[in-house]
């Protein structure tokens, strides 16, 4: 990919796709600004450069129709206030259509302006050859510098760097596939993968392909259920992928074949039911879980040897927590887990979504390596896979 350093935008007009797929609450408030942090780097550089900055983004699933809680209003707001006074950061009420094509030609250098929604357009997800010519239209250079969506095959991230004269990557997405790199392409041994969450069957192809890259696979929340009901453990009324038991064996097998340490649970904690208030009770593995009880964390000895393992680390990559943390009577687990990975002093990933919302929750964002953007982006890449919206950026500096 070509660098936005390698090119001389001064006057030019510098199309960003963004992602400010912002979490809000009811009344409309930003309640993690994290992902307009992170484009700061890049708004600043083309602002110093004399730039006129048009941002691109989505928000939620419209399903191409204009929705007023999906507007792209609010996080302006937020990046003006960010970038402080004697910053302009204008917004246009649609992302395509003549009046968008008055106010990018009215754009001075060093200003901004932000388009509204882009899958207000049904042609945002379905890559409509005259959206993105519109779009492209706007614009003399394109930036991608959304990681977090550029796993996904949409009109701004693969169709319309092919649309432009000049196309590249931006600060965030270069920062983000380097710390991949170093992660798990090219880490400091031991690698050690640290996996959670609900489900087997939206990580199986990460797990496979771990199994090629980490020397220990530790593995917790839910989805633990499945291994070690496939290992002849009751783990009674809790969550199981029952039709990937077989799966989960074979995954044992391998890593056992390959020389990998992979660890599971050796204790849970059970709860009566599915309430932050629930009765709760820690149960070895092994011994038979109280009937119709649900694990919804590991226990102690688990979180002890977890967090042993992980002190031996060079390098850590974290994706999924170790049980429901959002309930403060089930995150002891995660958090144990979060801390020894920000003890360990090794270099240490952690894959977004729900697992950068519980280092949050663990108090331990500032104190991991780095904290991905994009969780479905992370996994597409854990998975093995490229991106589409790097191929892209690839193809067309050819």
């Amino acid at each position: 990919m070509k660098s936005i350093r390698e090119i001389n935008v001064a006057e030019k007009r510098v199309m960003v796709r963004v992602d400010y797929n912002l979490p809000m609450d009811e009344n409309l408030n930003i309640t993690d600004d994290n992902r307009i942090v992170e484009t700061l780097p890049l708004i600043k550089y083309l602002l110093e450069n004399r730039a006129k900055i048009i941002l691109i983004s989505h928000l939620g699933r419209p399903k191409g129709k204009v929705v007023n809680s999906m507007s792209l209003k609010p996080a302006s707001i937020r990046l003006a206030a960010l970038l402080g006074d004697g910053v302009k950061v204008g917004f246009a009420d649609d992302c395509i259509g003549e009046d968008v094509v008055q106010r990018v030609s009215k754009l001075q250098a060093g200003e901004i302006l932000m388009l509204e929604n882009l899958r207000f357009h049904e042609g945002e997800k379905s890559c409509d050859p005259d959206f993105v010519k519109q779009l492209a239209s706007l614009c003399d250079v394109y930036v991608n510098d959304a990681f977090a969506v550029s796993h996904r095959k949409e009109a701004s991230v693969t169709a319309l760097p092919m649309m432009v004269k000049e196309s590249t990557a931006g600060f965030l997405l270069e920062k983000e596939l380097k710390c991949y790199q170093d992660a798990v392409q090219n880490p400091v041994r031991p690698l050690v993968a640290v996996i959670g969450g609900a489900k087997v069957s939206s990580k199986l192809a990460a797990l496979e392909n771990m199994l090629n890259k980490v020397d220990t696979l530790i593995i917790g929340g839910a989805m633990a259920n499945t291994f070690l009901k496939s290992q002849g453990v009751d783990v009674g009324g809790s969550v199981v992928e029952d039709d990937l038991l077989e799966t989960a064996q074979k995954i044992i097998k391998t890593a056992q074949e390959k020389g990998i340490q992979i660890k599971l649970p050796v204790d849970l904690v059970f709860a009566s039911k599915f309430d932050k208030n629930a009765e709760k009770i820690s149960v070895e593995v092994g011994q038979s879980a109280p009937q119709g009880w649900l694990a919804l964390d590991i226990g102690e000895k688990t979180s002890q040897l977890f967090a042993d393992l992980i002190a031996g680390a060079k390098t850590v990559v974290w994706n999924g927590p170790m049980g429901v943390f959002e309930m403060d009577r089930f995150c002891e687990g995660t958090c144990k887990v979060g801390q020894a990975i920000a003890e360990s002093g090794a270099f240490s990933v952690v894959g977004g979504g729900d697992t950068a919302l519980a280092a949050k929750v663990c108090n331990v964002q500032d104190k991991v390596s780095y904290i991905s953007t994009g969780g479905g982006a992370f996994l597409h890449l854990m998975e093995g896979k490229d991106l589409p919206g790097v191929l892209a950026l690839e193809k067309v500096n050819l």
